[in-house]
């Protein structure tokens, strides 16, 4: 008999489940499980059925919870906001590699009243309401979900006057300072001496906004940290196949740094009440529920919108302090720098009309705007420019995109072939867990090919020496 682990209330209600009649019927469930699948496994399976329950095949052992599930859902739509019946058209780039759920959430989000314009990335993967690579125009309206938890995650490069010759004899060096200026892992930050000061904490927010008034410790110990997840500090080597007048850098490789994070435990915490408080003020069917918003006139729209404004200046921050000392450490000269964010919302003009551009895991792309969209750590990353394509509003992918789950990862790949992967593409590996083995990702080469009208190729990155965080663990 399985013996898996206890799944509680609370374990439900991180997943998305809401405190109703549904949540008791999937714990009555749990309690008498008796596959053999373990907890984490379990909790994937169910977390998917949050919003996509039909989805779920009829020889799954979860199809009958399913089928009730729908049934409950039916009973609780009362004084609902109905949503369209006929979504808008969006536009989808590399739909071949693209899962059927996916497409499904942003189908519905086309059916949002308040929807404008909608497309798929082709890094586009299922997530929590919008899909991630999923762009969605609004009037007058924010969706904290379609904006994402890790408020202003970005990338940022710093292109140094070092050749690849140098790093390459020097590797133990690079080694000692991407341990000594980073710090990852869910929860970590710095103590004493070692925390940083920037102007980002003097936002008059930290004293209006109550909530923020409770988060300005934890943003100050976590600022300049990287977090766990994707997130990444790496050295690689840049190529430009040409020389580029607006970055004033020539033909040639050099050293760069390329980092991924975002805005920390300060964002997520931002991110996970104020979608909670769009969930009680909008009432949208099951299906849609993760896609609750905000006026943007209103009280709480307009608390929302500045308090993820000033996550993305956080993030920001976060990375500046980073690229920072490590051009002090080697004493490096920095080229250029590129930085760009996704998981936020702007306010565009569209079709000569005001609306509020979410791009959850997409990057802004419109005319000449400068992105970086990575691949895997042994797969290349791409400075690009961007051509403002209106199919795609503006934007790209925000990367590789996966193609395994996290729970599939860590059961399909083992250890001997992640570090082989390693070694043939000579690339030193501190930290991170089987999650983040290339193979979960797609291929970016593909990525690129489908998304040729919508940026530009400046200089391609190829990763030598990633960090990421020591257990693979999750974001705050």
């Amino acid at each position: 008999m399985n013996k898996m682990k206890k799944i509680s209330g609370k374990d439900l209600l991180r997943i998305g489940f809401e405190e109703n009649i549904i949540l008791g019927t999937v714990l009555q469930f749990c309690e008498n499980y008796q596959g053999n699948l373990n907890k984490g496994e379990v909790l994937a399976q169910l977390k998917r059925m949050v919003e996509t329950a039909e989805l779920t095949p009829e020889d799954s052992e979860f199809y009958e919870l399913a089928q009730m599930i729908i049934e409950l859902q039916k009973t609780l739509e009362t004084d609902i906001i109905p949503l369209n019946e006929h979504p808008k058209a969006f536009a989808i780039f590399g739909e071949a590699n693209i899962e059927e759920g996916a497409k499904k959430q942003m189908q519905t989000a086309m059916k949002l009243p308040v929807s404008v314009a909608g497309a798929l990335m082709p890094d586009a993967h299922q997530g929590y309401g919008l899909p991630i690579g999923g762009v969605l125009a609004t009037k007058n309206a924010i969706i904290p979900y379609g904006v994402g938890v890790d408020i202003g995650c970005r990338m940022a490069l710093s292109v140094y006057d070092i050749d690849e010759l140098f790093f390459l004899e020097n590797q133990a060096k690079f080694k000692r300072e991407l341990i000594a200026q980073s710090n990852f892992g869910a929860g970590n930050g710095f103590r004493g001496q070692y925390k940083s000061d920037h102007e980002v904490l003097e936002n008059t927010l930290f004293h209006e906004n109550e909530l923020l008034r409770n988060l300005k410790d934890k943003a100050w110990t976590q600022l300049g940290s990287s977090g766990g997840g994707n997130h990444f500090v790496e050295f690689g080597i840049i190529e430009f196949a040409a020389r580029d007048e607006v970055l004033n850098i020539d033909k040639g490789t050099y050293v760069a740094l390329l980092t991924h994070s975002g805005s920390r435990g300060f964002g997520a915490t931002i991110a996970g009440h104020y979608t909670q408080l769009a969930k009680k003020i909008c009432k949208l069917p099951q299906e849609a529920k993760n896609l609750a918003y905000f006026d943007l006139n209103s009280t709480e729209g307009q608390e929302y919108w500045l308090a993820m404004n000033l996550a993305g200046d956080y993030a920001s921050a976060c990375h500046e302090i980073i690229h920072q000392k490590m051009a002090k450490a080697l004493g490096a000269q920095v080229l250029a720098t590129v930085e760009n964010h996704h998981n936020f919302a702007w306010k565009e003009i569209w079709n000569d009309e005001e609306v509020i551009v979410h791009r959850k895991g997409a990057t802004p792309a419109s005319k000449d705007v400068m992105g970086i969209i990575p691949g895997s750590m042994t797969a290349p990353g791409f400075l690009v420019r961007g051509k403002g394509e209106p199919a795609a509003i503006q934007s790209a992918s925000h990367g590789a995109g996966r193609q395994m789950s996290r729970t599939q990862a860590k059961k399909e790949i083992s250890t001997s072939d992640f570090k082989s992967i390693l070694k043939d593409h000579n690339v030193t590996l501190i930290g991170a867990g089987l999650d983040e083995a290339p193979m979960a990702y797609k291929n970016i080469e593909e990525v690129m090919l489908a998304q040729q009208d919508l940026v530009d190729v400046v200089a391609k990155f190829t990763p030598k020496m990633v960090r990421m965080a020591d257990d693979g663990s999750r974001e705050d």
